[in-house]
């Protein structure tokens, strides 16, 4: 093996991917526009939620709930008939349908206990979730605070104090425009480097290095540190510019400690995408094995959803993925500002899995060679 080889063929890809607008493009707007948007358009708690009230008891309690639900949670409710009540949930006019009965603020005073009916569109499963709490809320706060004006208040025994860490203002944004990073980071880095062993060997250069005086080490290595270095210039400017700059996304951790992280997870990911690469014989059968392999490596590592919900068979399963440890070292150092101290058993995971990741793609990219030749 000689470093200058490997540096040599470093400097061939990046000047090929130089020379591909296409990927230049890709690489631009996954670390640009895609992070912005998928920030900002994460789904807020409840936002415009349409309501229709059936109001039959007509009261100051009634008048005072319906005057609750108001923009930006829900659109201003409409007052409906019984008989339009399921006709317009049928047609999706309407995620909530409440029905006030009659008497109702006559059995609330009464200490009757009346009961309110809530239809909920379930289909609309972000709305309908969070949205059924808060109509439940809204109802019983407006009930208690009518109720304290004929009786007296009541004090609870214990006094609850919400603290809300790492993320105070509950802002989704922040969340997303982090994970977003993560995910781009893993498919950038698997796209690049199998794209450039398909597009050589579609091109015919990979028989022209063939005869030259190199090894299969130092081909693969030379596109494994390129496109790393390419996904990780990107992924630092991304975070400095975007998610910091543009997104206001406090980062409380050391920038170079998650740097350093993604560092290792590019070189298990960049070798996850040599091993496709060989796999594929044209660049459609890569981008269906992309899709199978992009999935499983997004939705269950633990950036979607928390691990601890998953079956106890897929946690075990996805803690031979790269990517699992990832997002474990990247909310910890980038959320809430852990050091090595706290990461290191990620960061030793990583270290393991690229090497045997590196070493299986070596072997069969080994193979595929002699089977050209």
């Amino acid at each position: 093996m000689r470093v200058s080889h490997i540096l040599n063929l470093g400097m061939k890809e990046l000047r090929s991917l130089a020379r591909d607008p296409m990927l230049l493009i890709l690489i631009v707007y996954s670390f640009t526009l895609a992070i912005y948007t998928a920030a900002t358009a994460m789904p807020e708690t409840l936002n415009k939620a349409p309501v229709a009230i059936v109001d039959e008891d007509r009261s100051p309690l009634s008048a005072r709930i319906i005057g609750a639900f108001y923009p930006p949670s829900f659109i201003s409710p409409v007052l409906i008939t019984p008989a339009e009540m399921d006709a317009r949930m049928d047609a999706g006019l309407d995620t909530f349908a409440l029905d006030i009965p009659p008497n109702f603020q006559q059995d609330v005073l009464a200490g009757r206990r009346p009961t309110i009916q809530l239809n909920v569109d379930a289909t609309r499963m972000s709305q309908a979730f969070t949205g059924s709490g808060y109509i439940q809320q809204i109802v019983s706060g407006e009930v208690n605070g009518f109720v304290q004006r004929y009786r007296a208040a009541q004090t609870l025994p214990v006094d609850l104090a919400l603290r809300a860490r790492f993320n105070p203002e509950l802002n989704k944004g922040w969340f997303g425009a982090v994970i977003q990073v993560i995910n781009q980071v893993t498919m950038l880095s698997i796209i690049l480097t199998g794209a450039a062993l398909i597009r050589e060997r579609e091109h015919g250069t990979i028989e022209h290095l063939l005869v030259m005086p190199v090894t299969p080490f130092e081909i693969m290595t030379g596109k494994v540190w390129s496109m790393a270095l390419v996904v990780l210039t990107a992924c630092a400017f991304s975070l400095t510019f975007v998610v910091q700059g543009l997104l206001a996304v406090p980062i409380e951790g050391s920038v170079a400690l998650f740097l350093a992280g993604a560092a290792l997870n590019l070189f298990a990911t960049t070798s996850l995408g040599i091993f496709l690469g060989t796999i594929a014989r044209s660049m459609p059968q890569f981008g269906m094995l992309l899709i199978l392999v992009m999935v499983p490596l997004q939705m269950l590592s633990g950036g979607t959803t928390p691990r601890e919900s998953m079956p106890d068979l897929v946690q075990t399963l996805m803690l031979a993925a790269p990517t699992t440890h990832f997002v474990t070292l990247a909310q910890a150092i980038l959320y809430r500002g852990a050091g090595l101290d706290v990461v290191w058993p990620q960061f030793a995971a990583l270290a393991v899995i690229a090497v045997i990741l590196f070493s299986l793609s070596l072997a069969r990219f080994r193979k595929s060679i002699s089977d050209m030749t």
